[in-house]
């Protein structure tokens, strides 16, 4: 056979192989598209890449099960920043651009406030895996969260507080230019009044400060012997550190933003001790959460927060949703109708129950999370006073239309 043949035949073969691969590929179902804009950049970032990392592990997660019935999924990040703009953007982009069936974002209640009304008015679903603020679920038709409300967080914290380390009296610590501080602290204040403790003063102060002297002088001024305080984790790690080498030995009681381990290098050895009701805690027992359990410690080297934990959930929701939908009418019935998919989707996610990371969780009407576990944590730090865990002290058991049930913990396991 002459080289010509040769050559030719070489060139018949690779001709047929590229063919074939482009059949195939043409063959491939497009993934599905699922927005996640959280806070990336900013004073929320510490709350923004937990989240981040706990999307990306559902999104392998449950691609390595066959995505939505054989369809891959495809996350699309958008950076929303800190402020409510950079949410705004993030959200039109993703929208209107990446063309995404539903977002998960943003990190800050404040932020929903602003962004999730561009998400009604285009009609896509939005869950919100970090907004704890009163009134987030009735922002839109199109919105639900996975993150309970302070509501609920709150006076179990205190309740905590008050039946483990005897408090009695409070000073009341919130950042008012956090609309979720603003929120949490309006909870923090009734459930103290409530349960009987003596709030001896309220104190204000912004996320941006950075300096935190005289705030807290004034705070130890009260002779407190619990201070509450509501913020993020920058500003609410510093001003822990800022009472506690002020001379403040008494029992510090955090909110929501302080429901990470990015807080840990910011407070160092003075995070120690700090009280923090939980939606999430990384030992409770399921199949689902020890297998994000693994996952998380395997990338990143210690346990999961409630932060990754939520953001994973918020994804099964879409998830599970989308196969529902798969299931019963068929995705490929709604063809390149990208808004019916997107109500779909929307009344689909509301009507499941979800088996997550945090617990089993289902919507009200509203798109209100409906859960019934939670947890009452003490930060436990380690020698290198830069890491840390959260000690779980009481697990609480609220059954609907029953009283909550609390479960103390005699050995505290991180």
């Amino acid at each position: 056979m002459n080289r010509r043949k040769i050559l030719a035949l070489f060139l018949l073969s690779t001709l047929f192989i590229v063919f074939n691969m482009t059949v195939i590929r043409a063959q491939d179902p497009a993934p599905i598209k699922i927005g996640v804009a959280v806070a990336q950049s900013g004073t929320a970032s510490a709350f923004g890449v937990e989240q981040v990392i706990g999307a990306e592990i559902a999104e392998a997660y449950f691609n390595e099960k066959g995505g939505v019935n054989g369809v891959p999924i495809e996350l699309v990040f958008q950076d929303a920043a800190t402020d409510e703009n950079g949410a705004i953007n993030a959200f039109n982009i993703l929208m209107n651009q990446e063309n995404v069936v539903g977002i998960l974002g943003p990190t800050l209640s404040q932020q929903a406030f602003a962004a999730v009304p561009e998400a009604d008015r285009v009609g896509v679903p939005v869950i919100a895996p970090s907004n704890t603020a009163a009134g987030i679920p009735q922002i839109s038709a199109f919105n639900a969260r996975v993150s309970a409300p302070v509501t609920v967080l709150a006076p179990i914290a205190l309740r905590t507080a008050v039946e483990l380390e005897g408090v009695s009296r409070a000073v009341v610590i919130f950042a008012r230019n956090d609309a979720f501080s603003s929120s949490e602290t309006v909870l923090f204040q009734s459930a103290a009044t409530e349960i009987g403790l003596n709030v001896a003063s309220v104190l204000e102060y912004e996320t941006t400060d950075t300096s935190f002297d005289i705030l807290a002088s004034d705070a130890l001024g009260n002779s407190p012997d619990v201070i509450i305080i509501s913020g993020l984790a920058v500003d609410g790690g510093t001003l822990v550190r800022t009472l506690r080498e002020l001379g403040y030995e008494g029992l510090i009681v955090g909110g929501n933003g302080f429901n990470t381990p990015n807080i840990f290098p910011i407070c160092q050895e003075y995070c120690d001790g700090i009280i923090v009701a939980q939606a999430y805690n990384n030992q409770a027992e399921s199949e689902i959460n020890a297998e994000f359990r693994a996952l998380y410690e395997e990338g990143q080297g210690k346990l999961p927060g409630q932060f990754p934990a939520q953001a994973f959930a918020g994804i099964q929701v879409f998830v599970e949703s989308l196969i529902e939908i798969d299931n019963t009418v068929g995705l490929d019935s709604f063809g390149d109708d990208l808004t019916a998919l997107r109500a779909a989707l929307n009344t689909t996610l509301l009507s499941l129950e979800y088996d997550t990371p945090i617990g089993i969780i289902s919507f009200d009407p509203d798109g209100e999370i409906i859960q019934s576990n939670f947890y009452v944590a003490q930060v436990v730090m380690n020698d290198d006073n830069e890491t840390g865990t959260f000690a779980l002290l009481v697990s609480v058991n609220l059954e609907p239309e029953a009283e909550a049930t609390e479960e103390p913990v005699s050995t505290p396991e991180s």
